[in-house]
């Protein structure tokens, strides 16, 4: 694929960026598909209970990650004598966090199923499982590594071959016509072997696990940069899963077509992540060297991004009910009339991911924190309001207003108000058309 040639547009950092996302479109687009067949196996109800116990152990998953995930990255960058004690550190506090937090998350949904006016069958045994399957994740500190010495590929090609597995043991559970359990067991696998995958290619790139040590003033360092993050990921969750826990008032069923819907909007999230990794060290470069060219590749990020998520809205609106009926058949009656409206909630989850990049690397951490809050915020105040009226498309509405209200609050704040002008010009193509109209 080729940019065209329009002046003032890195081409040759485009292409770059492009290839490094496509390591990772073969895994995404397999379980992608494979999320469909499952969702439709399991139906509205069945499909609804187990959406439901993922989200809601999301969000505990979110504070097992500790935001650590880019700070392992920076202070490898910063002192690469001391991987062994920051990859250490990092994973012995993941550990021991994601071990709390699954006693503490079966506690709470058994508080929430007591507390529910519309309970359904409990689903104590399922959060218990997807609990246990976050436990896993305390090994992304290996991705993280990889990621410092821009070595991403390695990572991607193990979780490829993971993706694979999983995919095979899903369809096979399909093909035996299981219940809802052994997808949570399909989920737990799913995270012991990509944990293991991640130790074997440590382990074979000559390095060696049991090198790691901890260090307590690391650790508290490490914490004290990334509890703002932590909160901030926390809120993200809140902001990303609690429709779907909100939406446990209106019965599994209202879960199930709602998380079918969200399945085909968020399917190419993983874009936005993928690029805006890919460009980090570059705007960090460009930010230390030359503040006018990095100033130029954060409105080419933005404007970039726009590119992407702009068309796809546009099409998945008017083609949503045949793409539906494709995926689903007739089985989640209502999705058609959600779809047009929380597929536009990606177009501000991808311009949030690329002024977050901005975010990070002035230090405006706490301003991170604030702006995800505060569509948390928004988030849960309209669910309230729209999931008792209109259900799942309530729930799309307060979705998508909440993903546009985080990305554009930096217009609220001086410091950030020109980041957020320069989001609204992508958005409003007007520097599109001035490239265009310049060349």
């Amino acid at each position: 694929m080729k940019l065209p040639a329009i002046k003032g547009f890195d081409e040759e950092a485009f292409n770059k960026y492009l290839k490094n996302t496509g390591w990772l479109m073969f895994g995404k687009i397999l379980s992608m598909i494979v999320g469909f067949v499952v969702a439709r196996f399991l139906g509205p109800i069945s499909f609804g209970d187990l959406s439901f116990a993922d989200a809601f152990t999301a969000i505990a998953a979110a504070i097992g990650a500790l935001g650590l995930d880019t700070f392992i990255i920076r202070e490898i960058l910063n002192d690469p004598t001391k991987k062994d004690e920051i990859l250490g550190t990092s994973l012995l506090l993941r550990l021991g966090v994601n071990l709390l937090l699954i006693p503490i998350s079966v506690v709470l949904y058994y508080i929430f199923h007591k507390l529910s006016n519309n309970p359904g069958e409990p689903l104590t045994y399922v959060v218990a499982l997807l609990s246990f399957a976050a436990f896993f994740k305390s090994f992304n500190v290996i991705d993280s590594y990889f990621q410092s010495q821009v070595q991403s590929k390695y990572v991607v090609h193990i979780q490829n071959i993971c993706v694979i597995l999983s995919a095979l043991v899903k369809i096979l559970l399909v093909i035996l016509n299981m219940p809802v359990i052994w997808f949570a067991w399909a989920l737990v696998f799913d995270g012991f072997i990509l944990a293991l995958g991640l130790v074997l290619l440590y382990q074979s790139k000559g390095f060696n696990l049991f090198d790691w040590h901890f260090k307590r003033a690391r650790a508290k360092s490490l914490l004290k940069q990334s509890a703002p993050l932590i909160l901030s990921a926390v809120m993200v969750s809140i902001y990303m899963k609690i429709d779907q826990v909100m939406l446990k008032t209106e019965g599994s069923s209202a879960v199930g077509i709602y998380s079918a819907v969200a399945k085909i909007s968020e399917a190419w999230y993983f874009i936005p992540v993928a690029i805006v990794t890919s460009v980090f060290p570059a705007l960090i470069n460009a930010r230390k060297t030359d503040h006018e060219r990095y100033i130029k590749r954060l409105q080419n990020l933005y404007d970039l991004l726009v590119a992407i998520s702009l068309p796809v809205a546009v099409i998945i609106t008017f083609a949503s009910t045949f793409i539906i009926h494709i995926i689903y058949d007739n089985r989640f009656g209502g999705a058609e009339h959600m779809l047009p409206i929380h597929i536009w909630s990606g177009v501000f989850v991808f311009l949030g991911s690329a002024s977050s990049q901005y975010l990070l690397a002035e230090g405006f951490t706490k301003i991170s924190f604030y702006r995800t809050a505060f569509g948390a915020l928004i988030n849960i105040l309209l669910n309230l309001w729209l999931i008792p009226l209109y259900a799942g498309i309530g729930a799309s509405i307060a979705t998508l207003i909440a993903c546009a209200s985080s990305a554009f609050y930096l217009l609220l704040i001086p410091k950030t108000r020109q980041q957020g002008i320069m989001m609204l010009k992508s958005l409003l193509l007007v520097t599109a058309f001035q490239k265009i109209f310049k060349r």
